[in-house]
C-alpha cells in the first residue's frame, strides 16, 4: 500500500497514544518527515513499553541502518541518495530521542540525530551554517542558511523557524528548505528548554527569541526590515509571545496550534483537556520507575498556567501588529482551537488570517503538504510587502 492510501485509511483519534497510528495522534510529529509508512506501522506493532529499555533500542536500531546505508551512498559519491537516508536516520533517532534526553540511553539517541542531521547538510547547496546567537552571555546553536546570490548588496527577506516542546531544530530542517525554495533566508532554533537552547521554559525567555531576530537582522545577507516568524505547536504561542514583544522588528507571523492566547474554555473543555494531558502524562519515556515524562495537571493548575502564560494575561494581544496566520485541526486536544477566534475577535482589527481543518487535530499535521508549502509562500508576500 503506497504511503498516500495509508494516509487516507488512518483514523482521526487526537490523543498520544504512541501504540497506534493514526490522524492527530502520537504519530502526527513525524508522519511527514517519513517516507515510509508502513515501515511506521509495523514498527510500532512490534514495541513492548515505552520505558527507554524497551524503546530506545528499537527507533534507535532503524536509524543505525539509514544512517549506514546512507554513508555507503556517500562513499560512492551519491550525495543527494546519502542526504534522503541520513533524514530518515534523524527521524527515527528523533523517535528515539523522544520527548527529550530524559535518560543517558536517550541523550545518546539524540546525539545521533545531530549527527545524522549534520551529516545530511553536508549535501546542501548553498551550505547550512551551524551558529551561535548570543543571549545574555549564553550561546544558543543554530542552524542558518541564505539563498544563493544574498549579499550585503543584495540582501535576502528571512525567517526564525521557532521549535516547540518536544521536536528540536533538526526536526525542522524542512522548514528551512520550504523557506530557501521562498528565497528565505532562515534561522533555525531550539525552543527555550529544549535542544541546544540553555534558557528555561519561561514567558521572560521570549528574549533569547528576540536575540535570534537580532542575529538574523545583523546578518549581511539579511533584509533587516524584512524578517519574519514562524512557529509549530509550542512554536505557535512563542511567534505570537515573539510578535507582541519585538513588533519593531517581527513582519509576519505563521502559528500552526499554540496555547494559551487569552481563549477562556468552557467547564467541559477544561475537564476534557485535563483530562487528555493526564493520558499523556501516563506515559513514561524515562527509565523504568521514574516519574512522568510530562508532568501531570488539573484545573486548578491549568488556570494558573493560564494566568502565567496568556498572553491576554501577559499585556500582548494589543501589540500584535504584524499580520499573522493561524492554522490549527479542529480537533485539538493540546491547543484548544477557541485560540484562533480568540485572537480574531480581539487586538488589531486586520491583519490576521486563518486556516482551521474540521477533520483533523493537533497543528493539522494531515494537511501538513497543504499549509507547510503555503505558509512559506505567505511570509514571502508579506515580508515583501513590508518594504
Amino acid at each position: 500500500m503506497s504511503d498516500t492510501a495509508i494516509l487516507e485509511s488512518l483514523p482521526l483519534a487526537p490523543s498520544e497514544d504512541p501504540f497506534v497510528v493514526e490522524h492527530g495522534g502520537f504519530y502526527r510529529r513525524w508522519f511527514y518527515m517519513i517516507d515510509d509508512l508502513q515501515l511506521l506501522k509495523d514498527t510500532v506493532a512490534t514495541l513492548k513499553g515505552t520505558t527507554d529499555n524497551l524503546w530506545v533500542p528499537v527507533w534507535r536500531d532503524l536509524g543505525k541502518r539509514f544512517e549506514d546505508e546512507a554513508e555507503e551512498l556517500a562513499a560512492k559519491g551519491d550525495g543527494q541518495a546519502a542526504r534522503v537516508k541520513f533524514l530518515q536516520a534523524k527521524t527515527f533517532y528523533s523517535l528515539a530521542r523522544f520527548p527529550r534526553p530524559l535518560t543517558l540511553l536517550k541523550e545518546e539517541a539524540n546525539q545521533d540525530c545531530i549527527r545524522a542531521y549534520l551529516r545530511s547538510c553536508d549535501f546542501l547547496d548553498p551550505p547550512m551554517e551551524t551558529v551561535n546567537v548570543e543571549c545574555e552571555g549564553k550561546s544558543i546553536v543554530s542552524h542558518f542558511r541564505a539563498p544563493k546570490g544574498a549579499s550585503a548588496e543584495n540582501p535576502a527577506p528571512a525567517v526564525l523557524i521557532m521549535c516547540g516542546g518536544d521536536m528540536f531544530k533538526e526536526d525542522r530542517g524542512w522548514a528551512g528548505e520550504m523557506a530557501m525554495d521562498n528565497g528565505l533566508a532562515s534561522l533555525v532554533m531550539d525552543g527555550p528548554g529544549t535542544g541546544e537552547n540553555p534558557f528555561p521554559y519561561e514567558p521572560e525567555s521570549v528574549k533569547a527569541w528576540m536575540a535570534a531576530i537580532d542575529y538574523l537582522a545583523g546578518r549581511p545577507e539579511v533584509d533587516a526590515d524584512c524578517i519574519g516568524a514562524f512557529g509549530i505547536s509550542r512554536g505557535g504561542h512563542s511567534v505570537m509571545l515573539l510578535a507582541g514583544s519585538y513588533p519593531e522588528r517581527v513582519r509576519c507571523a505563521v502559528a500552526s496550534a499554540g496555547h494559551p492566547y487569552g481563549y477562556r474554555m468552557s467547564k467541559e473543555e477544561i475537564e476534557n483537556f485535563v483530562e487528555m494531558r493526564n493520558k499523556r502524562s501516563s506515559v513514561i519515556y524515562g527509565a523504568p520507575g521514574d516519574a512522568p515524562s510530562f508532568a501531570p495537571t488539573s484545573v486548578e493548575k491549568e488556570e494558573a498556567n493560564f494566568k502565567r502564560w496568556a498572553l491576554s494575561e501577559l499585556g500582548i494581544v494589543d501589540k500584535i501588529v504584524c499580520p499573522i496566520l493561524m492554522i490549527n485541526g479542529k480537533q485539538d486536544h493540546l491547543a484548544p482551537i477557541g485560540n484562533i477566534y480568540y485572537m480574531l475577535e480581539h487586538g488589531p482589527v486586520t491583519g490576521k488570517e486563518a486556516r482551521i481543518y474540521p477533520d483533523d487535530g493537533h497543528c493539522a499535521f494531515k494537511y501538513f503538504e497543504e499549509w507547510a508549502p503555503e505558509s512559506f509562500r505567505w511570509i514571502r508576500e508579506k515580508v515583501d510587502a513590508a518594504k
